[in-house]
């Protein structure tokens, strides 16, 4: 058995360039900034409607409202992005702890007195707006964030009721904290280890099926002993959430988190049919021939990941992965290599896994007059590679749309996914080509699954989402409740080649999605669908292509994804769109079957 990955020496990130400690007097300085600019903008409550029927007055009033919304953004967003990181790596640690939650408190606090310029944008109509913008042609560069306020005109409540669930937001966001708390506590003991939720995961991808089976059977078990909490968050949350979509008049449970990111729930409900229907054809059967090569009629979930061969897979040493994705980047423009590089030659990369570090991986935005930060846990295997490629594609979209500005760059999560799925399709590809004919099998179930766990798989969590907060609508779940919702939608999306073990029914519980964004889950698999189609366009024009979608990161969040798309010719409403995508899926199976 080859030695473990060595994790000593990988980066961890340095953010004194934004703040150098709890104590550092920058905090209460931007605190106060951010509450000195809001007091010059509510100077201009009951302004913006008094001026309705003079178009230049009304358009330089809402220039200037929005400058100074963005100016008191950028200093909250800040202070808020450094309590996040830091508490990230942390959260063994209860003074980042109580940090974070009492500067979410402040800030929250500072934010609610900007509350009423939404509201009073809201008031005014669209053809009132569009003449201002007319009038003032500096306000009319604001017109894809007017547009995006205005979508939530609809379900906007009284001034006082916003105000409430403003203020009481930090309480509610201490269910989340509560669960992030308990599962970066998680440990799991395997034969004569410990590990964290990181490792233990990690372990379930082991060559050896045994000590697979071990890391799942003492997940299962950690899972359990922390279920009726994980459950009592999970729960909670939801409840909170049906009240608030109630006052509003959300139709169902996902509609806010269309509504936020600008996408129509009939082109997701066409992107879940399109899954669903290919269940079959891509999942199940991909599992029948994983069984196949590994001499089983079925395999345990434990298997889903486990590598074809017995040795030890391969490892990548960071400064391999690096090289890797940097090159990838520069075949397709040097513009994007020259953008990650940066995250490397800087300390603004966390990736070294330890205790107390959450699980998971992201590229935070910060602002756009600030730089994104990279979190990942890296453990050197080919995942982990494209994992790195993934956020750094993140980092890069977040870089080009910064000089729109914080509120313009903010970009909806169907195509915040693009670039980072996107990365990942360029390292997979160069890893392919690169590859030995006895890799190639391996290389290609790696990919089919990666593809299944972000299409298949995030559709799935969907699905579960969606019964359980339909079902939390009679009454609390109890966890055996969530385990069996959990159960049917995750044997459906498998097939009848994965067997369900016992103790599976917890795995839920650590899917912190859940808690953090209901109904973000679906954005990975339309980012991933989305790609598919993008990187077709890129091999029928590899040189039109990159300016295109240079273009297309760098716009952030002013044009719709159905606008984003059209310059390449794609329409992601129809079904066909999601459904080709998915033949792409299969066409791998049909090649990896192939080779079985």
């Amino acid at each position: 058995m080859n030695a473990p990955f060595k994790t000593d020496a990988l980066p961890e990130w340095r953010l004194d360039d934004l703040y150098a400690g709890r104590e550092d007097p920058r905090i209460a300085a931007d605190l106060q900034a951010a509450a000195d600019i809001n007091a010059r903008l509510v100077e201009l409550k009951g302004r913006l409607v008094a001026a309705r029927a003079e178009p230049k007055l009304l358009g330089e009033r809402l220039d200037l409202g929005v400058q100074l919304y963005e100016d008191a953004t950028n200093a909250l967003w800040s202070v808020g992005a450094y309590a996040s990181l830091a508490a990230s790596t942390a959260r063994n640690d209860p003074a980042w702890s109580k940090f974070e939650a009492d500067l979410r408190s402040r800030s929250s606090q500072i934010a609610a007195e900007s509350l009423f310029f939404s509201l009073e944008i809201n008031q005014l109509e669209d053809a009132e707006i569009e003449a201002a913008l007319a009038a003032h042609a500096a306000a009319a560069r604001w017109r894809p964030w007017l547009r995006r306020v205005r979508l939530s005109r609809p379900h906007e409540l009284s001034p006082d009721l916003e105000r409430m669930l403003i203020d009481r937001g930090p309480a509610v966001a201490n269910w989340v904290r509560l669960s992030d708390e308990t599962l970066a506590g998680l440990k799991a003991k395997v034969g004569p280890e410990t590990l964290t939720l990181a490792g233990v995961l990690n372990r379930m991808s082991d060559p050896d099926a045994g000590r697979r089976k071990q890391a799942a059977q003492a997940l299962a078990r950690a899972l359990a002993q922390r279920s009726a909490t994980l459950a009592l968050c999970l729960n909670t949350l939801a409840f909170e959430k049906q009240v608030e979509d109630r006052w509003r008049k959300y139709p169902t449970p996902a509609a806010a988190r269309h509504l936020a990111n600008e996408v129509d729930a009939d082109a997701v409900e066409a992107l879940e049919a399109a899954v669903v229907e290919s269940y079959e054809a891509v999942s199940h059967r991909y599992y029948r021939l994983k069984a196949k090569v590994l001499g089983k009629d079925a395999l345990d979930h434990w298997d889903r990941n486990a590598p074809l061969e017995a040795g030890q897979p391969k490892t990548y040493a960071w400064e391999e992965a690096r090289g890797m994705v940097l090159e990838s980047f520069e075949a397709l423009a040097p513009r994007f290599a020259d953008t990650a590089r940066t995250f490397f030659t800087q300390p603004w990369i966390d990736a070294r896994p330890r205790a107390g570090k959450q699980s998971g991986a992201y590229s935070h935005p910060v602002t756009a007059n600030r730089h994104p930060y990279v979190f990942m846990n890296y453990m050197g295997e080919r995942r982990d590679v494209l994992t790195l490629a993934h956020e750094l594609g993140h980092a890069v979209h977040q870089t080009l749309c910064a000089p729109l500005g914080t509120l313009l760059a903010d970009t909806p999560l169907t195509l915040a996914e693009t670039a980072s799925i996107f990365g990942e399709g360029l390292v997979f590809e160069r890893l392919l080509a690169e590859a030995t004919p006895e890799e190639r099998r391996g290389l290609l179930a790696g990919k089919i699954e990666d593809g299944i766990n972000t299409v298949v798989r995030q559709i799935a969590f969907h699905r579960f989402e969606t019964r359980f907060h339909a079902a939390r609508l009679q009454g609390e779940l109890s966890p055996e409740e969530i385990g069996g919702l959990w159960l049917e939608v995750m044997g459906e999306s498998l097939g009848p080649a994965v067997k369900l073990n016992k103790g599976y029914e917890h795995y839920w519980a650590y899917v912190s999605h859940f808690v953090h964004a209901p109904f973000y889950v679906y954005a990975y698999a339309f980012g991933d669908l989305l790609v598919r189609g993008l990187m077709e366009k890129r091999r029928e024009d590899p040189q039109g292509f990159a300016p295109l979608y240079e273009q297309l990161l760098a716009a952030g969040g002013t044009k719709t994804y159905v606008e984003a798309l059209a310059a390449f010719g794609l329409n992601p409403r129809e079904k066909a769109f999601w459904a080709a995508g998915m033949k792409q899926l299969e066409r791998l199976v049909d090649e990896f079957e192939a080779l079985v």
